[in-house]
Order: structure tokens, then C-alpha cells, then sequence
């Protein structure tokens, strides 16, 4: 098979000629960094930080019925779902589809989706964002701000490129 001559790496960002000893490494048994009273939890398994912006990676535990996300969508990043165990709804902006362990939704940036577990088990899936965006705190405090609701509630969610189709009167955006 031949390829294309146009198709080109982007530019090099690292310049020297012999690498770095820079990799890193979270085993498998590393604690949760989030743990919800509902037996959900979340694993920052590479952030923004330590990415240095290029992306997201996290592991999301949901437990049994557990609510996931309404209807949103993102300006400044993508959202992909790659389920591991269980099974998930996923919102593609059209329909919900069933996502099985295996199962992938890209989601581009603008892209309407939700997701949710209406099953009686727990699930597992990874998350990944791109360019990276620090998720961590939005993780950290959105079942908190949630239950205040009100204009706190929408700063908070534009703050960090989540913005809900609730928030918006019809014919608004």
C-alpha cells in the first residue's frame, strides 16, 4: 500500500539526538483519585499537566444507575469513550447507542453527546480529551456546584468548556 506524499508528522518538538529518561509510570493497583459515596470513582491516569496540554486520559468507574452527563458539547476540545467493562448509553447527538467493552464514540469538538449507566452493574471506560484541559477540578467539584445549581453552576461549566443544552434558551446559540 502507498500513501500519500502530503501526509506529514507535525514538526519535532523535542530537538536532541540522544532522548530523555523521562517516561511515566502508574500501576494498576494505584488508588483512585476521586471516589464518590455511590461507588463511582475516577483515575487521572495522564492530565493536562503532566501531559503538557497534548491531552486527557482518565479512568471513570460508574457505579450501577449512576446519572453521567446530560446533553452538552465542547468548544475548545474533543471527548472520546472507550468502554473496558459493562455497558454505558452514549448520546451521539442523534441517538443513544449501547456501549459494550470494546466499544469507542469520538466525539469532535462541537459535538453533542451525554452518556449514562442504566444498568444494575458497575462500568468502566476511559476517557480521553484533546488538547488536554485541566478536568481535574471540574471532576472534583462538579457534584458539589451541581447541587447549588443556579448562575454558579453555569460560570462554572463554560469555565471549563462544558456547556449544557439546558443552560440555553431555544434559538439562543
Amino acid at each position: 500500500m502507498s500513501y500519500p506524499d502530503h501526509l506529514e508528522y507535525p514538526e519535532p518538538r523535542y530537538l536532541g539526538d540522544r532522548g530523555e529518561v523521562n517516561a511515566v509510570f502508574r500501576p494498576a493497583g494505584t488508588p483512585p483519585d476521586i471516589s464518590s459515596p455511590g461507588g463511582g470513582s475516577t483515575h487521572y491516569l495522564a492530565t493536562n499537566e503532566s501531559t503538557g496540554g497534548e491531552f486527557g486520559l482518565y479512568k471513570v468507574d460508574l457505579a450501577a444507575r449512576a446519572a453521567g452527563a446530560r446533553t452538552h458539547f465542547h468548544k475548545a476540545m474533543s471527548e472520546s469513550f472507550y468502554v473496558l467493562s459493562g455497558e454505558l448509553e452514549l448520546y451521539n447527538g442523534e441517538a443513544w447507542v449501547t456501549g459494550r467493552a470494546g466499544d469507542f464514540l469520538y466525539v469532535p469538538v462541537g459535538g453533542l453527546h451525554a452518556f449514562k449507566n442504566v444498568t444494575d452493574e458497575p462500568m468502566s471506560m476511559l476517557l480521553l480529551f484533546s488538547p488536554g484541559a485541566p478536568r481535574e477540578e471540574y471532576f472534583e467539584q462538579v457534584a458539589e456546584v451541581s447541587q447549588r445549581g443556579g448562575e454558579e453552576l453555569k460560570r462554572f461549566r463554560v469555565r471549563h468548556d462544558s456547556y449544557f443544552t439546558e443552560d440555553f434558551e431555544p434559538g439562543a446559540e
